[in-house]
């Protein structure tokens, strides 16, 4: 059985951390390196680091910066954004970066989702699934942070990732994006029941207490939260933060 982990995603904007509520109303947040370096000293299980506008502006990765960023953690570094080919993700990978995330580029380029796994092993290759819910109740899938609906249902999407059997999926919910109010829990236990390939949830966390919910109800062992590890109180100060031990053990039992 896997190990539940407990993951800090930061939200990346070229060279600056940012937060958003429901893939809108952006934040600045502060230097990326300072934040790896608090959650270094704060022992976080694994980090995320997505950023959010490459695919939407066209450009590559911030290879400077998330080598930089790459030499600082102590932690097992997943990223995503801007990703188009097996030379950048070897480049990144090189840096010390153990997972490559892609989302637009695995709905417009199948091919290099396939070579990444090939090349790089499936367990240095994650998925991300940003999906909505529309007025009917069901669950869309969109690309480019949020902006394009794909006709792609989330079904079909699951079974394509099963097939080609990349090694975790990212399911991002984009209503509870910052909203802190707690997981989708139903589009959690519905990904859950889909498929066999790893499953880390982001989007809704405002509490522990919301972690053990999503492990408890669902069966999901990959529980990352934004807003949680970066904001403080009802002002959203902004204060990195990360579990310690006893709360580790509250959390978890």
């Amino acid at each position: 059985m896997l190990r539940p982990r407990i993951i800090p995603s930061l939200l990346l904007n070229w060279d600056h951390l940012v937060k958003t509520i429901r893939f809108k109303d952006e934040k600045y947040i502060g230097d990326p390196i300072n934040a790896v370096k608090i959650f270094n000293e704060k022992e976080a299980d694994e980090i995320i680091i997505i950023d959010h506008k490459a695919s939407i502006e066209n450009r590559d990765p911030n290879f400077a910066l998330l080598k930089d960023i790459a030499g600082e953690s102590r932690m097992p570094m997943c990223y995503g954004g801007g990703i188009k080919s097996l030379e950048q993700a070897e480049r990144l990978i090189n840096f010390g970066i153990e997972k490559i995330a892609i989302s637009s580029s695995f709905f417009l380029d199948k091919n290099l989702c396939k070579k990444l796994i090939n090349t790089l092993g499936s367990q240095s290759v994650v998925v991300i699934l940003d999906v909505k819910k529309n007025i009917f109740g069901k669950y869309n899938l969109f690309i480019n942070g949020g902006r394009k609906k794909i006709d792609i249902s989330l079904g079909e999407a699951i079974d394509s990732i099963n097939e080609i059997e990349s090694g975790e999926i990212l399911i991002n919910s984009i209503d509870n994006d910052g909203v802190m109010k707690g997981y989708d829990i139903d589009l959690a236990k519905l990904c859950f029941s889909k498929t066999k390939v790893p499953i880390t949830f982001l989007g809704g966390a405002g509490r522990y207490e919301h972690i053990s919910d999503l492990l408890n109800q669902t069966g999901i062992v990959g529980c990352s939260a934004g807003s949680l590890f970066v904001f403080k109180g009802k002002y959203r100060a902004v204060l990195i933060s990360y579990p310690n031990e006893n709360e580790k053990k509250e959390i978890l039992k």
